[in-house]
């Protein structure tokens, strides 16, 4: 299907949306085959930067200390520090909490251990463990990327789910965030577009249509 193809599909699922009230997300339903999703090196999980944004606002916490932190403070949501691992690990449900409002968390590499041993065990089902932040990256430009990312995972299920932005951006830049996530899909899958069964564009609450 072309880009245009995609658009117009994407232009009938937010034109045949019942009109709400509240802000909409507009999703994909991937469909794969020919996988044998029991086993975890088959199964899609990425991080993936879209380009026209996600159409809604990316939680991210960061782990880190000192002048790291500092910097974090400008545009993460929360910054913790070693005192406040500490507490999470003492309080497990605070942790689950957190673990369950956050998007993205990133970590300087030198938490990341006392991390996977603190709270490894509410990260990591979660597929949430935090992204490593090396010395010479900037945690700003880190962050800022990381909110017009999306986790593309699909687990040991077939059909799956992604979000591509909301039922107010344009039709064609909602198509350009579905064209790179197309393009991954296709490059990770053993066998590209042949394990792709169908793909399905929606809002929230409307009607889907197959873009692929």
């Amino acid at each position: 299907m072309s880009a245009q193809d995609t658009a117009n599909a994407v232009s009938r699922a937010l034109a045949e949306a019942p009109s709400r009230n509240f802000r909409e997300t507009v999703d994909l339903a991937i469909n794969l085959r020919d996988l044998d999703l029991d086993d975890p090196s088959n199964r899609v999980d990425r991080s993936i930067v879209l380009p026209r944004g996600t159409g809604r606002d990316t939680q991210i916490v960061v782990f880190a200390e000192g002048e790291t932190a500092i910097r974090a403070e400008e545009v993460a949501d929360r910054v913790l520090d070693s005192d406040d691992l500490s507490d999470l690990a003492d309080d497990q449900n605070e942790a689950r909490d957190l673990a369950n409002e956050t998007d993205f968390f990133i970590a300087e590499t030198d938490m990341m251990q006392a991390i996977g041993r603190d709270l490894g065990t509410v990260l990591g089902p979660r597929g949430k463990m935090p992204t490593p932040l090396q010395p010479d990256d900037d945690v700003v430009e880190t962050v800022n990327r990381m909110k017009n990312s999306i986790q593309l995972r699909s687990r040991d299920r077939r059909t799956f789910h992604a979000r591509v932005g909301a039922d107010d951006m344009d039709a064609e830049d909602i198509a350009d965030n579905i064209g790179v996530i197309r393009r991954r899909l296709e490059a990770d899958l053993e066998k590209g577009p042949q394990n792709i069964d169908s793909i399905y564009v929606k809002t929230t609450m409307g009607p889907a249509m197959e873009v692929a």
